[in-house]
């Protein structure tokens, strides 16, 4: 895919790339300690989050890049976030492993999509819903470092829970969509 200087660097686009560049940052500050300002550096990311897609829909700035930068820098963020928590939480791993399950799936499925000439469809409701509960926990483990471990583990538990569900519905509407592009009833 080739992309002109100006897809590139539209105002939404330049936001999705500073979120990226915001990752390590947040890490850094996150692991060293420093946690009201790794608070101000996600707070920050997010109200880019929230923006990048209002100004590319009411400028007209919505790019192929931008559709894929978008959740890249989501999921990216939101593996950091985990990653980091993890050092406190370890049965966050749990839910790191089945997230990196979850989207190498969603990967493979969109990839089959463009290999068959099947438009890449966006998240389903369940899937925003995981992405959704998935970043407020995060935040939630964040902010409150004070959380009793117990109320931390049934937070993190019920994501493992979501995303588990999540992948299932995924898996479920792939198998579908593979027989019902089949041709002449046959499986692939």
């Amino acid at each position: 895919m080739k992309y002109t200087k100006e897809e590139i660097f539209t105002i939404p686009n330049l936001m999705g790339y500073f979120r990226i560049l915001m990752i390590p940052v947040f890490c850094w500050l996150y692991l060293s300690g420093r946690f009201i300002p790794a608070i101000i550096v996600i707070i920050v990311s997010s109200v880019t989050d929230l923006f990048d897609g209002m100004i590319a829909r009411k400028f007209n700035m919505v790019t192929d890049l931008g559709k894929m930068l978008d959740p890249v820098a989501d999921k990216l963020t939101h593996a950091a976030l985990a990653v980091c928590l993890a050092v406190r939480y370890p049965l966050m791993w749990i839910l790191i492993a089945l997230m990196a399950v979850k989207e190498g799936f969603m990967a493979y499925r969109g990839l089959t999509n463009i290999k068959n000439g099947r438009p890449i469809e966006g998240a389903e409701l369940y899937g925003k819903v995981c992405t959704a509960y998935l970043f407020v926990m995060l935040i939630v483990l964040i902010l409150f470092r004070g959380l009793p471990p117990t109320a931390a583990n049934l937070l993190i538990g019920v994501g493992i829970l979501i995303m588990a569900i999540t992948l299932c519905l995924y898996i479920n509407k792939f198998r579908q969509e593979r027989k019902k592009g089949a041709p002449n009833g046959q499986h692939h």
